[in-house]
């Protein structure tokens, strides 16, 4: 295979104990949890202990010839900070690792400035989790500003997922505008088969901006593999955009409980939709230049059994 790869989205824990929305999230066996008052497929059912470690994760990258991933984070994952510093000590040119404050109430900036000084380059946002009962938590809130200065003098990325739509857009206007340095991946590819996804898509004119596509697959799962509608969707986000753009995530590990982790790009590979050029800079390029790897692995392909 010709193209570098390079997940741009990607989660690991080793255990999921936390509660969001007032409703537990818990690792249980054989790769499922009690999510939110029910029981779901987390990981595939040969993680039977729940752990979604660096070690699997490896195994797969290097079997789907993936040369290195951005680890981020999602509330319902629980805060992963302590285990991903190991994870990048460890592993330092097949992983970046994006650190993650407990944004629903005060105090994260100091969170921030504490995940700075211990070497994160990076600080996750699952901005949708912010919508609460309670009231909303604001992106472009004082101390939200304040942090995304502190981030932009110091060179650390954002990283963030949306609501759907426009809902948090404007506020993301604001703080591209304040911030104009500050280097910003928005996740789920906009959340792109809801309402409004474009709006999303359309921050990516803004020099400093990326957009990945993690849990792309998951939001086209009822189409199902090649997933043309997700083909599609690139194509026009290029057209709004530019292919240098967009970077290919794949949301493991909760996306290959459907799917295998190759498939999640392949569908791409295989796609006569795009250009060779367009692949080389979606697979892998754009986040090779955007994220600074350096030193990465050539993997072999190994041939299946079943071949």
């Amino acid at each position: 295979m010709d193209y570098t790869i390079i997940d741009a989205h990607a989660h690991l824990w080793l255990r999921q104990d936390t509660v969001v929305d007032g409703l537990p999230i818990r690792t249980l066996e054989n790769g499922r949890s009690e999510f939110m008052g029910e029981i779901r497929q987390m990981v595939p059912p040969f993680m039977i202990d729940g752990v979604n470690s660096a070690e699997v994760f490896l195994s797969n990258m290097d079997y789907a010839q993936v040369a290195a991933a951005v680890i981020t984070q999602e509330f319902i994952d629980g805060i992963q900070n302590d285990y991903l510093s190991e994870v990048v000590s460890h592993y330092p040119n097949r992983f970046f690792v994006c650190g993650m404050c407990e944004f629903r109430k005060p105090g994260f900036l100091e969170q921030a400035k504490e995940l700075i000084a211990k070497g994160f380059k990076a600080i996750k946002i699952p901005a949708q989790r912010l919508l609460l009962k309670e009231g909303r938590v604001m992106l472009n809130n004082e101390e939200m500003m304040q942090m995304f200065h502190s981030m932009e003098e110091r060179n650390v990325m954002l990283s963030i997922d949306l609501a759907d739509g426009a809902t948090q857009v404007s506020e993301m206007e604001e703080i591209i505008q304040e911030c104009p340095r500050l280097k910003i991946a928005v996740g789920h590819f906009g959340m792109v088969t809801r309402l409004g996804w474009k709006e999303q898509i359309r921050l990516a004119r803004h020099p400093n901006v990326m957009i990945e596509s993690g849990g792309i697959t998951w939001l086209f799962n009822d189409e199902f593999y090649p997933f043309k509608g997700a083909v599609k969707a690139i194509r026009e986000a290029a057209d709004l955009v530019g292919m240098e753009k967009l970077m290919w995530g794949s949301d493991y590990p909760r996306t290959i409980t459907a799917i295998t982790y190759k498939m999640s790009y392949d569908f791409v590979v295989k796609s006569s939709e795009l250009t060779e050029e367009d692949k080389r800079l979606f697979l892998g390029e754009n986040a090779r230049n955007f994220y600074g790897f350096t030193d990465l692995p050539v993997l072999p392909y190994i041939k299946n059994m079943s071949e």
